[in-house]
């Protein structure tokens, strides 16, 4: 199993050290401005197709995978399905013209797939009466997993905003997803976990702390596909599963979501689809590690954007481990998801209004870092 985590890694890592060997022939083309925007907060002309290098990773892992555990050749092609998803984001990072509700039609299209091919459809939630409903009308599941599938790929996406910020939040996910489906024997989704961590870690090894290569919209797609697609097959191969589980182990990303579209329609009254820079990362970058390092000078900037990565890591982490520890308690699990829900909007209001704790503060002055 390791066998194939290393060449998906090498793969990957080779495959973006060729995107920037040759970043002169192509960055023209693939490259994201910096401070065009409200939420670009990195220095120089970057290229942001990261999501070739994690792809081709995966191909290759995937392949020495069938190859090694004797799995028909139907096994790897079943994964086609995250082509158009992919695809749009790609298309999107290369030419900056593919709207939002295009890249959101093609995650669907990409469920959609995943539920002909893999026969990946949420049938349970452990909640009364939905159930039932699930089970019975096969329509209703289909839709409810495409939104779902589709949601996640968006979400990640969302929070893909500084160095190293989506992939580490996708491997941390990946691996206890890898550690579930080991506890419970299941070594097909395991060599699949390990594929997509392999093939990422590769990518992140020039994207954090640096930031030489972004993933774009086309890796945050791509991670955000399989994470849903593997949490939706680990639960319905193995019902000792709570569909709870994977539900916990994204909150983060999918809270991150939920939130944003509140708080741009309910609060600001504006279009859900329109960017701005007030997520939490943003919120970390601008009101917390900013006090740490420095402000906007040039300097200093490379500097904060790595520094704001392991606090959002963190965040991940409060629904992770006691997800990965209590993968079987429904109960357990949904008091999880609630309790990082209430803190969550209790850390948002206090960087709003300038009053982060002084507990997450690694440094302090007199006068930049009171309650």
């Amino acid at each position: 199993m390791l066998y194939v985590l290393t060449i998906a890694a090498f793969t990957s890592l080779s495959v973006a050290l060729l995107l920037l060997r040759y970043l002169h022939l192509h960055l023209h083309l693939t490259g994201d401005p910096c401070n065009q925007g409200p939420q670009k907060f990195h220095i120089g002309r970057t290229p942001r197709v990261g999501g070739v290098p994690i792809l081709v990773g995966m191909v290759a892992g995937m392949l020495v995978f069938v190859f090694r555990e004797k799995l028909p050749w139907t096994a790897a092609l079943a994964w086609l399905a995250l082509l158009p998803v992919f695809a749009a984001g790609l298309a999107e990072d290369l030419t900056k013209k593919v709207k939002g509700r295009w890249r959101l039609l093609a995650s669907f299209v990409s469920a959609g797939l995943g539920c002909w091919q893999l026969g990946a459809v949420i049938t349970r939630l452990d909640i009364p009466g939905i159930d039932t409903l699930l089970a019975t009308v096969p329509w209703i599941a289909v839709l409810f997993t495409v939104v779902a599938v589709g949601g996640l790929c968006h979400a990640l996406n969302l929070i893909d905003g500084y160095n190293g910020l989506a992939g580490g939040v996708g491997v941390i996910i990946l691996l206890s997803l890898g550690y579930v489906a080991f506890s419970v024997g299941d070594r097909l989704l395991l060599g699949v976990c390990l594929v997509t961590i392999g093939a990422t870690a590769g990518f992140l090894a020039w994207n954090f702390p640096r930031g030489l290569i972004f993933a774009g919209d086309g890796g945050a797609y791509l991670l955000g596909f399989m994470i849903a697609e593997i949490s939706v097959l680990l639960v319905i191969r193995n019902p000792q599963v709570s569909p709870w589980f994977p539900c916990t182990l994204v909150m983060y990303p999918v809270w991150e979501t939920v939130f944003t579209m509140y708080r741009r329609k309910v609060i600001r009254g504006r279009a859900t689809g329109l960017p701005d820079a007030l997520h939490l990362h943003q919120m970390v970058f601008n009101r917390l590690v900013r006090w740490t390092v420095g402000a906007r000078e040039v300097k200093n900037l490379r500097r904060r954007n790595a520094m704001t990565t392991p606090y959002l890591w963190g965040m991940g982490l409060l629904t992770v481990i006691p997800a990965t520890l209590f993968w079987r308690y429904t109960l357990v699990l949904q008091f999880c998801s609630l309790s990082f829900i209430v803190f969550y909007v209790w850390l948002y209001q206090r960087l709003v209004r300038f009053r982060a704790p002084l507990w997450l503060m690694m440094h302090r002055s007199s006068d930049t870092n009171r309650e």
